[in-house]
């Protein structure tokens, strides 16, 4: 009785896996993973597009582009956090102006830091925000384009954030990788807005929504700081530095009140998260929205890479001969 009870124990045995856990069933796996793709789709392709990318649906090659930018700029962070002398870790300070990654006006013949500004951040607060939503919406845009198509779109933006600022905002420095991110943030909203028929209203709506208010409460909160604390924190001592000169103007005191705003030397730029915007809705509209098409046979992209080039030698030209800033 001992041994044919031992036999029919052994033949209800449950399989184990090696660490002594049940395994996982391989159909439920699969369904997770059709059902993780079949929810990118939705939020990135209109519904024609659908079925042909879930037919091809894979994590090969991976998101892999964000994910090392993203690591890079976390590295970088870390170390001017951790091993350069700060005298806080929320908001950084001298190490990254003094950084030879920070672009700063008097030191832009030193070409690389019209790109490589972009890893780095003023604080937590910075970091954290851009990490977030270059995650949040960069790894879903890269599934569905791949590394290349998303890769070309962010560092167009981070390019366009700083030669914008050195034309229109010739006085600031610039950290921080929003012209990138605000190029995957411009692509994916022109891709809601063009293809909002072929989606779910309230989805259509609610995307587009929510990119108008991330946009917006940031944009906002960079003037804000830009003109309205800045400012406040000028009043002390600019009004007092002008009115003794009797013989200046009321309007040649508003400008040089101006002149003296631009020039200050740690200001908060937000040109570079408007120029990258409009680099993500030109370039990264065409992008986002040629999936399985042959980019080069269309006309919209060699119209914006025209346009992008031609942008790029006047601010060169600009920079080198016609910028009021001090080189």
């Amino acid at each position: 009785m001992g041994d044919n009870d031992m036999e029919e124990q052994d033949a209800f045995r449950v399989p184990r896996d090696e660490e002594g856990g049940f395994p996982e069933n391989p159909k439920r796996r699969v369904r997770r993973v059709e059902k993780f793709h079949k929810n990118v789709s939705r939020w990135m392709l209109p519904k024609e597009l659908r079925e042909t990318y879930l037919e091809r649906a894979n994590c090969c090659p991976p998101p892999i582009f964000i994910i090392l930018v993203s690591l890079a700029e976390l590295g970088v962070f870390i170390y001017y956090a951790v091993w350069k002398p700060q005298k806080q870790w929320v908001t950084l300070g001298d190490g990254i102006w003094r950084s030879p990654l920070t672009y700063k006006p008097e030191q832009r013949e030193e070409a690389w830091r019209f790109i490589s500004y972009m890893f780095v951040h003023a604080g937590v607060e910075h970091i954290m925000g851009n990490m977030l939503m270059q995650l949040f919406l960069g790894i879903p845009l890269e599934l569905v384009h791949k590394g290349f198509e998303v890769g070309m779109v962010y560092m167009a933006g981070v390019l366009a954030g700083s030669l914008a600022s050195s034309i229109f905002d010739p006085y600031s420095a610039l950290v921080g990788a929003s012209g990138g991110v605000y190029a995957l943030i411009g692509g994916y909203f022109m891709n809601a807005v063009v293809n909002f028929r072929e989606m779910i209203p309230v989805l259509g709506v609610f995307r587009i929504l929510v990119i108008v208010l991330i946009v917006g409460t940031d944009v906002g909160f960079a003037i804000y700081r830009r003109f309205i604390t800045h400012e406040a924190g000028l009043k002390g001592r600019c009004p007092a530095e002008f009115s003794s000169n009797p013989n200046l103007t009321h309007l040649n005191q508003l400008i040089k009140l101006l002149l003296g705003i631009l020039k200050t030397s740690r200001q908060v730029s937000f040109v570079a998260h408007i120029a990258g915007g409009v680099a993500g809705m030109t370039i990264g509209y065409v992008f986002f929205t040629s999936y399985d098409k042959a980019l080069l046979k269309d006309p919209r992209f060699w119209l914006c890479i025209v346009g992008y080039i031609a942008f790029f030698f006047f601010a060169v030209i600009f920079n080198i001969f016609l910028s009021p800033a001090p080189a």
